[in-house]
């Protein structure tokens, strides 16, 4: 699957304020912030991504399973079960 953002771009240093007994307690668990703030991003990403999709797509859908509705799936007549 090809991804939503270039994956070999360089890392950029940013700032963040979150609430410092978190931080402390995930630098006491070792979790690595970087890494697991690209891991939820690039799922919110593909969530919203999904979404706009939906939403972009809304009538196209909404067509096809009106004819689906009145015609039936292309496959049916040949199934067996």
């Amino acid at each position: 699957m090809k991804s939503m953002f270039d994956e070999k771009a360089p890392k950029k240093a940013t700032n963040l304020s979150i609430n410092s007994d978190l931080l402390a307690k995930s630098r006491v668990m070792q979790i690595n912030l970087s890494a697991l703030l690209e891991s939820a991003l690039k799922t919110k990403l593909v969530a919203a991504e999904n979404e706009n999709w939906k939403q972009n797509n809304k009538l196209a859908i909404k067509a096809y399973n009106s004819l689906v509705d009145e015609h039936g799936c292309f496959g049916d007549s040949v199934r067996d079960f």
